[in-house]
């Protein structure tokens, strides 16, 4: 069974994007599927300065939203190339991840390398995942 949940097409110019996804619109539905409009967006990033030609980028022609941030297997990127949205997203992870376990790493009678080896696999992990793409910035 062919399943896409998540997909990005790149490309340099809108009119490549427009023309990359009515290819896939048309492949998806062929084989049965149906390509959500309303879950559709995109984010131009200003890599480029073919970028900045007319136009919108439409599905089926329909106007698809623009975006400044773009969640994808579950990291954030933002248009202008920064960090900051996916690092708070990771702290708050963490913190979630602590406050689920509050109860096993607060606990007395929990021996302190249990309790470092739970938080080395539980917490850790969560805040972590996916920083080793993260650019340097300072």
């Amino acid at each position: 069974m062919l399943f896409a949940d998540d997909v990005v097409l790149v490309d340099e110019s809108r009119a490549l994007v427009n023309r990359k996804l009515e290819l896939w619109r048309r492949t998806l539905e062929s084989k049965g599927f149906r390509l959500s409009r309303t879950k559709t967006e995109y984010m131009m990033c200003d890599f480029s300065a073919t970028m900045h030609e007319g136009g919108d980028v439409s599905l089926d022609g329909q106007v698809v939203p623009q975006k400044d941030t773009f969640r994808y297997l579950g990291l954030i990127l933002q248009k202008d190339e920064d960090i900051d949205e996916d690092v708070r997203h990771r702290i708050s992870a963490g913190w979630l991840k602590w406050l689920q376990a509050s109860g096993i790493l607060c606990d007395r009678r929990v021996p302190q390398k249990l309790k470092g080896k739970f938080y080395r696999t539980a917490i850790r992990p969560a805040m972590l995942y996916g920083a080793e793409c993260w650019p340097t910035k300072r």
